[in-house]
């Protein structure tokens, strides 16, 4: 039986909308629907007031549609239309300062004019040998961070610098799936570890240390210990840049990296939708109150483009990255499509830099990955320039 929008609309017709008047099909909340390998994408329209607790209806979406005979999974997102501005007064915009030397060729990518202004580290103490750190960051999990973090680092290591990922995510670890890695890593006198390695990063992750399904119950002092000694008890070697994927959200994990950890900037991850935005604007918040430069953003699942036919599909919406960063001062670092193949290659343990390196998403992540350093040597240029120099007379 092959799965089509009518059947799909029909089953969306039991869900009930809101405090239970009519249906979310009738009422409509549901956006065009999309099939491709028996897989469904849409997403529900729900009253920005009221985000947080329509959580059960899109679950319940979701559940129904999962239960059509010859679907194979269901992506169901809520978004949600915004009501005039956000949170946050915009940055205050500055000059942008020339990039330094070091930065590679492919960092001459064009940057947005305002951002935030420099971190100050003093009485941060920075990792021996690694010259910068780069966190990546979202205010809500499901957006594609690892998968972005993964692809950036490449993209990093492509455009010509050393590099190493350290996978934050104590409670779900990526890093060992996406990289296809296995095994333990190996020690050094007993006491500090090896990294692992694979497509010239060097990567350390809990993935490597506890077997796959073994849940991590801890609490916060035991995450910051462990986010510690994975830092700072490691091998890392000489690195130009080491890329943090952190775990989503706004708690212990992210507060220890940027109270201990002299971070050269943060990108954040978002999809388009308010929804998703309203969380990536958490983390951006959190960056800038404890002071570390926002380096960017980036819009992921932006748009899809249907492999059969080349139409284009804004599933989740499109530009709403884009807007934020403009209305925030921002650098917007790029949108990554919904593509079949970023996901495939990516659960293969293959990302689609190293596995289709002359791709157009291949392309995308490089690009990205040039503005990001591009950013990077902005704001060391802006922090040598903040120094005051003693002049002797």
């Amino acid at each position: 039986m092959s799965v089509t929008k009518e059947i799909v609309t029909e089953r969306l017709k039991t869900v009930n909308g809101p405090d239970f008047t009519g249906n979310i099909v009738d009422l409509g909340m549901v956006s065009e629907i999309f099939i491709a390998d028996s897989k469904v994408f849409f997403s529900i329209t729900v009253p920005a007031a009221r985000a947080q607790e329509m959580e059960p209806l899109r679950a319940a979406a979701e559940r129904v549609v999962k239960a059509i005979p010859g679907v194979a999974g269901a992506v169901v997102a809520l978004t949600a239309e915004k009501k005039g501005g956000g949170m946050e007064a915009p940055v205050p915009a500055r000059a942008a300062p020339r990039p330094a030397p070091s930065a590679p060729p492919a960092a001459a990518a064009s940057r947005a004019a305002p951002h935030a202004p420099a971190s100050h580290s003093q009485g941060k103490r920075g990792v021996p040998g690694i010259e910068a750190i780069i966190a990546v960051a979202s205010g809500k999990g499901g957006v594609g961070k690892s998968t972005t973090a993964v692809n950036l680092a490449l993209g990093l290591a492509a455009n010509g610098l050393r590099v190493g990922v350290l996978d934050a995510d104590i409670y779900g670890p990526s890093m060992p799936k996406l990289l296809d890695i296995h095994g333990r890593p190996q020690t050094v006198d007993g006491k500090i570890l090896k990294p692992m390695e694979n497509y010239g990063l060097k990567v350390m992750s809990m993935g490597f240390l506890v077997d796959e399904e073994t849940p991590m119950i801890w609490r916060g002092p035991m995450v910051m210990s462990a986010l510690t000694q994975m830092l700072r008890e490691v091998e890392w070697g000489r690195l130009d840049v080491l890329v943090v994927d952190m775990p989503p959200g706004t708690g212990d994990a992210q507060l220890t990296m940027a109270q201990q950890v002299p971070l050269a900037g943060a990108v954040i991850v978002s999809t388009p939708q308010d929804l998703a935005l309203i969380d990536a604007r958490k983390g951006l918040n959190m960056f800038k109150k404890v002071d570390v430069p926002l380096l960017g953003i980036v819009e992921n699942m932006s748009y899809f483009i249907a492999p059969d036919t080349g139409k284009r599909y804004d599933i989740f919406g499109h530009g709403g990255a884009r807007r934020e960063a403009e209305r925030l001062g921002v650098t917007f670092l790029g949108e990554v499509p919904l593509e079949m193949g970023i996901r495939e290659s990516s659960d293969a343990g293959a990302p689609v830099v190293v596995s289709d390196p002359d791709g157009a998403a291949a392309k995308t992540y490089r690009d990205i990955a040039a503005k990001v350093w591009d950013r990077v040597n902005e704001e060391r240029g802006a922090a040598e320039a903040a120094v005051p120099s003693i002049v002797f007379e």
